[in-house]
């Protein structure tokens, strides 16, 4: 968003799927854009500890988990401090992993695999989504139970990702360009977060990592892939 913004404060904007609009600059505040720009943030600081208490579900042995974020992004430091804050009563140890390039990424799984009962968490960032395929196949490779933000992880043969439903997100988004073109101004339309959350589990992948779903977490899926 940022190379946007810099390059105009007069056209207006709608954007879907940021993290933290008003953590970048992009608006004054939620309620009150303030400027050309408005949208749909995907991400509540929240969601971060269900991340762990889901993977804690699916694969209850786990008790070593390691975070895998872009330390580059202030919103970082909020997921993960979420999650942190969460692990005690789940009795998980969790540690930040930096996934700035390949290389890093790769490297620091296979260190951290050494260790039996480990787990990963895969925060949101626009790094996760660049080397999704390297995070699944690694996290296959070491049968690492992990869980993602979004849907694609899951649908390239991640084991299970729980996150804003992306498409809810830009039909929202049709509605707001519907009303600029109708006069109003993105300073006027507040930021909207998620009303719409999905659950999606790979039984494939399970089944190859040896978990076994429990019942409870397949019945409140959204989707599941065979």
């Amino acid at each position: 968003m940022g190379p946007l913004i810099q390059a105009t404060r007069t056209v207006p904007i709608v954007f879907v799927h940021v993290i933290d609009p008003v953590g970048t600059g992009t608006v004054d505040s939620l309620a009150r854009p303030g400027g050309n720009a408005t949208g749909f943030s995907n991400m509540e600081y929240s969601l971060s500890s269900k991340w762990l208490q889901l993977l804690k579900e699916i694969a209850p042995s786990v008790t070593r988990v390691a975070v895998l974020r872009d330390a580059t992004q202030g919103f970082a430091t909020s997921q993960f401090a979420a999650i942190q804050a969460v692990a005690p009563s789940l009795r998980v140890e969790v540690n930040p992993v930096n996934m700035r390039d390949a290389g890093e990424i790769e490297h620091a799984v296979a260190a951290f695999v050494r260790s039996p009962n480990s787990g990963l968490v895969v925060t949101a960032s626009g790094s996760g989504i660049r080397h999704r395929d390297l995070i699944v196949t690694l996290a296959a490779r070491y049968k690492l139970p992990t869980v993602y933000v979004q849907r694609l992880f899951v649908a390239s043969g991640g084991l299970i990702s729980y996150g804003a439903n992306i498409v809810d997100h830009y039909r929202r988004a049709a509605n707001y360009v519907d009303r600029i073109l109708k006069g109003e101004k993105p300073a006027d339309l507040p930021v909207q977060r998620p009303t719409k959350y999905e659950l999606v589990i790979n039984l494939k992948a399970a089944k190859a990592m040896g978990l076994e779903v429990p019942t409870t977490l397949l019945a409140r899926a959204d989707e599941v892939i065979e």
